[in-house]
């Protein structure tokens, strides 16, 4: 499967992860977003940079209860709850942001 922006065609997998993490910029994320009918805004930019960091540094995606105590480290505890992640991310905040953020499905993800 594939995703095609702007005449460029990046390879995803079967339920629309990106297969190679380097192909990802603010387009697929905006792309992939749209398909996910995820508005983005500052705050979901906020999760899906630090979801990236977090990669970068772990070479792992969070599951969502790491995920959830993490955002509340660095953001603080009225970002750091399920409440306001599933507001921003409705079908999964790990699931559905790392997704839009270029990242692989996270480990326990269904």
């Amino acid at each position: 499967m594939s995703i095609a922006i702007n005449g460029a065609t990046y390879e995803t997998d079967e339920e629309g992860y990106l297969i190679n993490l380097a192909d990802w910029n603010k387009e697929i994320a905006e792309h992939i977003a749209e398909e996910e009918k995820v508005p983005l805004t500052d705050n979901h930019w906020e999760v899906i940079n630090f979801l990236r960091e977090y990669y970068n540094e772990y070479q792992i995606a969070p599951a969502v209860r790491v995920l959830t105590k993490a955002i509340g480290k660095q953001f603080g505890e009225e970002k750091g709850n399920s409440k306001y992640l599933y507001d921003l991310f409705p079908y999964g905040p790990a699931k559905q942001a790392c997704k839009i953020a270029g990242l692989p499905k996270p480990t326990g993800c269904v």
